[in-house]
C-alpha cells in the first residue's frame, strides 16, 4: 500500500518552577549523558512492565528504524519523545488522520486526570507529574505561544461531599486549596469544591507543534492507513501503535471501546476562570480560540454525528453553573470519540508470524485523558522501545555464537 508524505506550592517546588522560567528555550535542550541524574526528557530509572532497566543512552549501533502509529497527541508525542531520547533512531508517524480531524482535536485539552481503573494509582500520578511538568516548561518558554500551551485557574466543584478532599494530584497543579464559602456562593447547589491552577493544552496548536518538533529531528509523517501490523515488517525495527480506538481491529484488543463525547465550542471571550462539576460531565474550559462546553459521556456509541438533543441539555447544564453563557455566540457542535479501557496499555511484545519476528511496542487506550498524561506514558513507551531493542540484540548476539 503506498502512503502520502505529509508536508499553594511548597517552597522547593516553587524555587524548581521558578528555576525553570530562567531556562533555555526547549530547542535548545537536549538529553546527555545523565550518569545518575535524570536528563531532559529521560525517564532513567522507572521500572517497565517487563521489571528490565536499561542505560539510558544504548551503545552506538546501525541506525534503528522505528514506525509510530497514530497522529493523535499521543502518537506524535511519543514520536518526538522517541526523537529527543534516542536521537540516533530513524522515526516516522504513519496515520490516516492528522490534525484537525483526530480525536485529540475535539478534546478541551485540560490537564484533568482521569481514572484508570486496572492501572496502579502511583503510575497514574507519576505520569501526570510528569506530564504537567513537560507542559509548565513549555508555557514558560518562547515557544508556548506557537505550542497553545496556557496556565488557566478556576473550581472543580460538588453537589455532596467527594470521597476524597485532597485527590493524588493534588501537589501536581498549582495552588491547590480548598473553596472559601465566600466562592462556593457562586454555586448555590454545590456543596463543596476545590480551587486550582492547571494547564490547558490547544489541540489545534499543539499537535501541529510536536509534528513540527518530529520534523526538525529529522522525523517524517506518512498518510496512510495500517490495517496489519505485520505491512511493516521489513521497513522498520521496531513498531509503536498509538492507535487509539483503532486498536480493537488492528490488535484485536476488544477491551477497548469507544466512549462518545459531544461538545460545543463557543465565543465568549469573558471567560477567564474554568468550571468543572465533580462528575466530570459538565465543565466550562476557556481557552486561546473558544470557550469549551461540555459533555457527553457515552459508552459504547460510534454516532459521530452531532445530537441536537445533547447539545441543549449541555447549554442548559452549563448554563446554570454560568449564567453569562446565554451571551455566547458562534456556537459549534463537535463530537469525538474516546477510546476508553480499564487500564492505558502499555506493553512490548514480540510477534511471530513464519518464522519471522516483529517487535512491537503499544501506548493506547487512554481514554478522556490523553492529554492529561501523554507526556508521561510517551516517557514510559521510549523505555519500552530502548528494552526491546536491547534484549533483540542480546538474542542476535547468543544467535550468532
Amino acid at each position: 500500500m503506498g502512503s502520502e508524505v505529509r508536508g499553594g506550592v511548597s517552597s522547593v517546588r516553587d524555587q524548581w518552577k521558578a528555576a525553570l522560567l530562567l531556562a533555555p528555550p526547549l530547542s535548545a535542550l537536549r538529553p546527555s549523558s545523565c550518569g545518575k541524574n535524570k536528563c531532559f526528557g529521560c525517564k532513567c530509572s522507572v521500572d517497565s512492565q517487563a521489571d528490565a532497566s536499561v542505560l539510558c543512552h544504548p551503545e552506538p549501533m546501525d541506525t534503528t528504524r522505528v514506525a509510530v502509529i497514530g497522529a493523535g497527541v499521543v502518537g506524535l508525542s511519543t514520536a518526538v519523545c522517541i526523537s529527543e531520547s534516542i536521537p540516533q533512531y530513524s522515526i516516522d508517524v504513519i496515520s490516516d488522520k492528522f490534525t484537525p480531524d483526530t480525536t485529540s482535536d475535539v478534546a478541551a485539552g485540560m490537564l484533568m486526570p482521569h481514572a484508570y481503573p486496572d492501572t496502579p494509582v502511583h503510575l497514574q500520578k507519576q505520569w501526570f507529574q510528569e506530564t504537567f511538568d513537560r507542559l509548565f516548561a513549555i508555557a514558560n518558554s518562547s515557544e508556548a505561544v506557537e505550542a497553545g500551551i496556557q496556565l488557566v485557574s478556576g473550581w472543580q466543584i460538588y453537589r455532596s461531599m467527594p470521597p476524597q478532599e485532597r485527590p493524588f494530584w493534588a501537589d501536581t497543579v498549582l495552588g491547590f486549596r480548598k473553596m472559601t464559602e465566600a466562592e462556593l456562593k457562586k454555586f448555590p447547589q454545590h456543596v463543596f469544591g476545590q480551587a486550582f491552577t492547571t494547564m490547558k493544552c490547544e489541540s489545534l496548536s499543539y499537535l501541529p507543534w510536536l509534528e513540527k518538533r518530529l520534523r526538525g529531528s529529522g522525523g517524517q509523517v506518512h498518510t496512510r492507513k495500517v490495517e496489519d501490523l505485520w505491512e511493516l515488517y521489513g521497513a522498520y525495527d521496531v513498531v509503536v501503535n498509538c492507535s487509539g480506538l483503532g486498536s480493537r481491529e488492528l490488535v484485536g484488543d476488544l477491551k477497548i471501546f469507544p466512549v462518545r463525547g459531544q461538545v460545543l465550542k463557543v465565543q465568549a471571550p469573558w471567560m477567564n476562570h474554568f468550571i468543572r462539576d465533580g462528575d466530570g460531565l459538565t465543565y466550562i474550559y476557556p481557552g486561546t480560540f473558544n470557550v469549551t462546553l461540555g459533555g457527553t459521556r457515552q459508552k459504547d456509541d460510534w454516532n459521530l454525528s452531532p445530537d441536537p438533543q445533547n447539545s441543549r441539555e449541555i447549554l442548559s447544564r452549563c448554563l446554570a453553573l454560568e449564567p453569562s453563557l446565554q451571551r455566547a455566540w458562534d456556537i459549534k457542535e463537535k463530537v469525538g470519540l474516546r477510546p476508553c479501557r480499564p487500564g492505558v496499555r502499555l506493553q512490548r511484545e514480540v510477534l511471530v508470524k513464519d518464522g519471522h519476528q516483529l517487535p512491537v511496542v503499544h501506548n493506547y487506550g487512554h481514554g478522556a485523558g490523553g492529554i492529561s498524561v501523554h507526556w508521561g506514558t510517551a516517557l514510559y513507551a521510549v523505555q519500552l522501545v530502548k528494552e526491546l531493542i536491547t534484549t533483540l540484540k542480546i538474542s542476535t548476539s547468543k544467535a550468532k555464537l
